[in-house]
């Protein structure tokens, strides 16, 4: 999926996406969000905070940046922070993931809900992540991933060529996110709509610093 598709798709989705997908991943983020509360982090990025769905479940103490290619979506998280006051949010910026305009280990831990498999590049995007994220700190990735057997996998793999319409990458695989150097996964679980989604917390190894 290139950069023109994800600016046309997310054009397409933003005046309906909060009804929509938005709904049925409200659980996903509520629970991804839940955790990395729980870490001993003060700063956290939101990458792809599309309309800041996420945004009002952080904890007050922690400082939230959002970044999004999306102009459409961000105005929406932009209204959603004024209209419910959401202080511990420091900031919202359109930017590519493939190049973040942040300095190496900048935040205590980052979060990518339900868009690695939307980005163009997704190894550019994990490997940026990474480089922004301190030694120590923690990545924490929702998304739906491909299974290798059953009617699911059939069915993911038949609707893999309409991604660009879609928006999203039905067959997107694991390896992308789980085999990415210098990060171990210290959780993996199945999360809301009907275990559909996978929640991984992935640590970044304390000697990547060197």
């Amino acid at each position: 999926m290139d950069s023109d598709a994800v600016t046309r798709s997310y054009a397409r989705w933003a005046p309906i996406y909060d009804r929509t997908f938005g709904a049925a991943t409200a659980r996903a983020r509520r629970a991804t969000v839940r955790r990395l509360n729980g870490l001993n982090a003060t700063t956290i990025l939101e990458v792809g905070v599309g309309t800041g769905l996420a945004l009002p479940f952080y904890d007050e103490r922690v400082r939230v940046t959002g970044v999004d290619f999306s102009a459409d979506m961000l105005a929406k998280a932009r209204a959603r922070v004024a209209r419910q006051g959401l202080s511990h949010v420091a900031a919202l910026r359109e930017m590519d993931a493939r190049a973040l305009d942040f300095s190496d280990d900048s935040f205590d831990a980052v979060a990518a809900m339900h868009m690695i498999s939307v980005v163009p590049e997704p190894e550019r995007v994990m490997a940026e992540m990474v480089r922004v994220l301190r030694p120590g700190g923690y990545l924490a990735v929702t998304n739906h991933f491909a299974r290798q057997s059953g009617t699911l996998a059939r069915i993911e793999k038949a609707v893999a060529p309409f991604a660009d319409l879609l928006g999203w990458h039905s067959d997107f695989p694991l390896a992308t996110v789980t085999g990415v150097p210098r990060l171990e996964v210290v959780e993996q679980s199945a999360a809301p709509p009907m275990g559909m989604m996978t929640l991984l917390l992935l640590r970044k190894h304390p000697a990547a610093a060197a």
